[in-house]
């Protein structure tokens, strides 16, 4: 292993014991790393901020997209900058490089009716219709990333207070109320699963083989459902419903603070710090403005 290598692997270690990163995110930062590398051993150049700048226009004219170079400059910035921390280098070329100013999207949602009719029109015949219904009325009433509703094991669920504990991004636990509309879909399907499988459940969200599902295999499935009910008139994925669930928290009154607690978001933006809230005021704010959590 040469010592650009053994730098790196350090570096990844960093990221996952320190920081506490998720397997994808560090996937991503190796990936954009080790392209950097790439094209600066292909090119022999050295590294330095007016070679920096011809690898941003080589990937600007491969990609177009100003997200992808922003979060390339992000991910190789930050090693470098772990580098010249550990003294493994003396100065961080990327320090005169900025990143590319990015257009905000407002994200897409569905409106609370094109939602609900979504969710009601669900069949819940058999032991799949009723995972399914239960996943996208649990998606809605929860907002939780798709990888936070894979993960999500039966002992992270408080039935009697109607809680459920999740650890999102950076390892960051959360506690986020449901309704009791989503909460008795899931218990009916779970009644389901235990009859299917015949033995104890552990995540809660399962696939035909009783093995967990996966983030893919409900977004496939979201994406076939709505065409069927909805008339493919969207783009739908999951992610769709975390976007609606704040929309839809915000349109009704509820507080912004509250939706970020919700969300688990560290800030609205990058300087903005929000205050804590205690989960009786969380839990009561819930149950006012989400249209189910009457």
């Amino acid at each position: 292993m040469d010592k650009e290598d053994q730098y790196l692997e350090e570096y990844l270690e960093y990221l996952q014991h320190i920081k506490k990163y998720s397997s994808h995110t560090i996937s991503a930062y190796e990936s954009d790393i080790r392209q950097f590398m790439e094209y600066f051993k292909t090119t022999g150049a050295q590294v330095d901020k007016h070679t920096i700048r011809d690898f941003i226009a080589d990937i600007f004219m491969k990609t177009k997209k100003k997200t992808t170079i922003s979060r390339k400059i992000y991910g190789v910035k930050s090693y470098y900058k772990y580098l010249l921390k550990q003294g493994k280098i003396a100065k961080n070329p990327f320090d005169a490089i900025g990143t590319p100013k990015i257009d905000k999207n407002l994200p897409g949602i569905l409106t609370e009716k094109e939602m609900l009719e979504f969710l009601d029109q669900l069949p819940d015949g058999n032991f799949i219709d009723l995972r399914n219904k239960a996943i996208f009325e649990f998606l809605y009433a929860t907002g939780l990333r798709i990888s936070e509703l894979t993960n999500l094991r039966m002992v992270d669920i408080n039935w009697g207070e109607h809680l459920i504990r999740v650890m999102g991004k950076g390892k960051k636990e959360r506690i986020i109320p449901f309704n009791n509309y989503a909460g008795n879909m899931v218990q009916k399907y779970l009644e389901a699963a235990k009859q299917k499988f015949n033995n104890e459940i552990d995540y809660i969200f399962l696939n035909a083989r009783g093995k967990k599902i996966t983030s893919r295999a409900v977004e496939m499935i979201l994406q076939e459902k709505y065409r069927l009910i909805g008339g493919g008139r969207k783009h739908v994925y999951p992610h769709l419903f975390r976007h609606s669930f704040a929309t839809h928290l915000l349109q009704r009154g509820a507080n912004l603070r509250v939706i970020q607690e919700l969300l688990g978001h560290s800030s609205l933006t990058t300087t903005e710090k929000y205050t804590n809230l205690n989960y009786e005021d969380l839990l009561n704010v819930y149950r006012k403005f989400h249209p189910r959590g009457a």
